[in-house]
């Protein structure tokens, strides 16, 4: 009788790697949005457009946004590229939203 083993131990992945993708995809991906999500709010409104006009376009991008970096962490080669990009990268955008927040009031 042939022996079964896991799909992940055949393909060398360790349930370490799948737990730290699927972290990456959703706290990750989640703080990136974040970022986004608020820096195209303040700079819609910034440019002119009513504010809820501008809330509900970032909303809508950023889940997009969210959806394509959900997929893009399970697919990336390199599980650190991706919280380096993740993390730093929303932690900019929040930042720089709160600067042209600060600005309109």
């Amino acid at each position: 009788m042939p022996r079964i083993t896991e799909p992940s131990a055949v393909a060398g992945v360790t349930r370490a790697q799948i737990l730290g993708r699927m972290a990456a995809a959703v706290l990750g991906g989640y703080a990136f949005c974040w970022g986004f999500i608020a820096l195209g709010v303040a700079a819609l409104f910034a440019a002119g457009m009513p504010f809820h006009d501008a809330e509900h376009l970032a909303s809508l991008l950023g889940l997009l946004v969210y959806l394509g970096l959900f997929l893009w962490s399970f697919c990336a080669r390199r599980l650190a590229r991706v919280w380096l990009l993740l993390l730093p990268g929303g932690a900019l955008m929040t930042g720089l939203a709160a600067l042209i927040q600060s600005r309109l009031v």
